[in-house]
């Protein structure tokens, strides 16, 4: 299913956070969001899955504006992996990525074999099979990203929403991660700082600053140096991969 946005905006107290965006990301494709820290990425991420009300404009997921949809509907299509998420709960990583499963499953409903599935094959995509029986709380801080992240794939959704899914990351498991979720069946909006990485394997990026878009389209329209600098606020030498085809950005300081 596409996400579209439609004019959203959204403040905090008297300080407009997202301010006037409008975004399209087509069915399967994979959508970075690039910017600062303070730009307003995390909030549309929020937005997008009525985390939090909109101000003003309209989200939709397909043909359905999230403001009409139940919130039991939108969580049974839509998945959102945060940046701090935790528990303090005694729990296995296997039971973790069960909560995965609660959207489609009733208060009486049995534990069943689609279920398990979904569990298991969730677990083997991020690499976690062999720490299901260990304790949350031994994990390291990149064991416990795969395994919100198995969570979310657990939920089996249609759109995914990932806020800086590489944090706490070593280069092999960043590299790993955002190639199977630029391989899944579904819609992705991705919350990056890394610009490489987005470059390699978003489909799509928007910037933002200020809560608004200044550049949205493919990575080697919108990622210039001139966009680096004002943006950013770092000089930057951009040429094409020999590797990947795809831009390669060096940094410069000074």
């Amino acid at each position: 299913m596409s996400i579209s946005i439609q004019n959203v905006c959204w403040s905090a107290g008297d300080t407009m956070i997202v301010d006037g965006v409008s975004l399209n990301v087509a069915a399967g494709k994979t959508l970075g969001l690039l910017g600062p820290n303070g730009s307003g990425k995390s909030s549309l991420l929020r937005l997008i899955c009525r985390l939090r009300q909109v101000k003003s404009g309209v989200i939709k997921l397909g043909e359905s504006d999230i403001s009409t949809m139940a919130r039991p509907e939108i969580a049974r299509r839509l998945a959102l992996v945060e940046q701090q998420a935790t528990t303090d709960a005694e729990i296995t990583v296997k039971d973790a990525v069960r909560l995965g499963r609660t959207p489609h499953r009733g208060a009486l409903s049995p534990w069943d074999a689609r279920d398990e599935a979904a569990v298991n094959a969730a677990l083997g995509q991020v690499g976690m099979t062999s720490k299901a029986t260990q304790l949350w709380r031994t994990l390291s801080g990149g064991e416990r990203q795969r395994t919100h992240i198995a969570r979310a794939l657990a939920q089996t959704p249609t759109e995914l929403l990932l806020d800086e899914p590489t944090n706490h990351l070593d280069i092999q498991h960043q590299l790993e991660l955002l190639d199977l979720v630029t391989r899944l069946p579904v819609t992705s909006v991705i919350a990056l700082h890394d610009l490489n990485l987005a470059a390699m394997f978003c489909d799509s990026l928007a910037v933002l600053q200020g809560g608004r878009v200044v550049a949205v389209g493919p990575p080697e329209t919108v990622l210039t140096e001139t966009l680096v600098r004002d943006v950013f606020g770092v000089r930057a030498r951009i040429e094409k991969s020999a590797v990947h085809g795809r831009h390669h950005i060096q940094y410069f300081v000074g």
